[in-house]
């Protein structure tokens, strides 16, 4: 509300003109000058300071962090190949809700509240930065964008591998109309393995929220209710093939399956973007931090936040089908950069001020956006597409196991913020 009655009278229509020019170049100047080079320090940091100690426990950070980002990240595609890791078992859905759980306490606890931290800074003047909430408005805005990003990336991909055109023999073989339910269309999309399925539906009978709509109606009109629609799903797992007969589809799980893939892709790409974005702020505050008493706890805590977001990410890369080549580009891009942050971090520490103005607000914003994005891929991408899925309202146990994964995985994370 200040910050409103602070812009109210500029907006007088009298004055209109001559005082919106005002403002702009009031506002704008009020920004650069909150931002000004000046120097805030941290009575508490300073007193723990001792460099040498600092950068021993750098260098011990970098290459724990490396190994936990390499680890979590390449067991999903190692493990792919391995029966008791692959993408469809109940083992890696258990898995990758733990790691969902860490990525939206992430988001949540770490990076909007860091984002908080920093644009309430005392060093920051009140103009602005203390009349509007910015971190929330960030972070609206990044997972507005996200989606936005997802809907039109599905679209491109979609296109691009022709599952969103259907033709004219696809048309025909388009849902069926119940006299005794609900009207509905389903567009049924053939498999290479002669296997159906309704569009959107992801392997290990999953479904993305995008296709939940159409997945649903069409439950409606070719699959049994209740237990008998559960028991069809599991006894046609893990090779489900249609009747012949045209009653139905079926659950394919091969892994060339385009319409499961493209998913999969625009989920990667966007979940690698999150968390690049502030692997790079994580890493350069680590890397000018002269106080061992603000690293030692960091390092364990960065670990364990690398292993799970790698293998989160890991997952969706193995998912998407993606070329060796480009798996391995993605993984390492991963993997190298909250060392890579640290390592810019060193190089910098003797004239970086962390807390500067300038620095305060980048590391803001930077930490808001990124909590908008890794809350909507944690929410959307992640949990909503194997929580809402067939297979898990038909799997009691799969469902009680995956629960309380997240649960744990959400709570640990949390719990970390105590110390980093």
């Amino acid at each position: 509300m200040f910050f409103i009655e602070d812009i109210l009278p500029l907006f007088r229509l009298d004055r209109f003109g001559s005082n919106s020019t005002l403002f702009r170049e009031s506002f704008s100047q009020t920004i650069i000058d909150s931002m000004s080079n000046t120097s805030c320090q941290s009575s508490e940091l300073e007193a723990c300071r001792d460099e040498p100690a600092a950068l021993q426990l750098k260098l011990i950070a970098i290459a724990s962090i490396l190994l936990a980002g390499v680890v979590g990240v390449g067991i999903p595609l190692i493990g792919k190949h391995r029966k008791f890791l692959r993408t469809d078992g109940s083992l890696f859905v258990s898995a990758k809700a733990f790691a969902a759980g860490v990525i939206l306490a992430t988001g949540f606890v770490h990076m909007l509240a860091g984002g908080t931290k920093a644009l309430t800074d005392p060093c920051l003047p009140k103009f602005p930065w203390s009349k509007f909430p910015f971190p929330g408005f960030f972070a609206m805005i990044a997972s507005l964008v996200t989606l936005l990003v997802d809907f039109m990336g599905t679209q491109y991909y979609e296109r691009k591998q022709g599952i969103g055109r259907a033709s004219t023999e696809e048309q025909a073989r388009v849902g069926s109309l119940d006299p005794d339910s609900d009207t509905g269309i389903v567009l049924v999309v053939d498999n290479k393995d002669g296997a159906r399925k309704v569009f959107g539906e992801e392997e290990g009978g999953g479904m993305h929220i995008v296709g939940m709509h159409a997945h649903a109606a069409h439950h409606r009109h070719s699959h049994p209710h209740g237990q008998d629609g559960c028991d069809g799903l599991l006894k046609k797992r893990p090779h489900d093939h249609d009747d012949g007969h045209g009653h139905g589809h079926g659950h394919g799980h091969g892994h060339g399956d385009d319409d499961s893939s493209v998913r999969h892709v625009v989920v990667s790409q966007i979940l690698e973007l999150g968390i690049v974005s502030h692997s790079v702020i994580i890493g350069l505050s680590l890397g000018v931090s002269q106080s061992p008493c603000t690293i030692r706890p960091l390092i364990a805590a960065l670990s364990f936040h690398q292993f799970f977001e790698g293998f989160a990410l890991g997952g969706c890369i193995a998912q998407a089908q993606f070329k060796n080549l480009s798996a391995t580009i993605m993984a390492c891009f991963f993997a190298t950069t909250t060392p890579a942050g640290i390592g810019i971090g060193i190089g910098v520490a003797s004239f970086y001020n962390p807390y500067s103005p300038a620095a305060l607000v980048t590391e803001g914003i930077l930490d808001s956006l990124s909590a908008g994005i890794l809350v909507y891929m944690a929410l959307v991408d992640l949990i909503a597409a194997d929580f809402l899925s067939k297979r898990m309202s038909c799997n009691f146990r799969l469902q009680v196991v995956s629960y309380f994964m997240l649960f744990l995985g959400a709570g640990l994370m949390a719990a970390l913020a105590i110390w980093a």
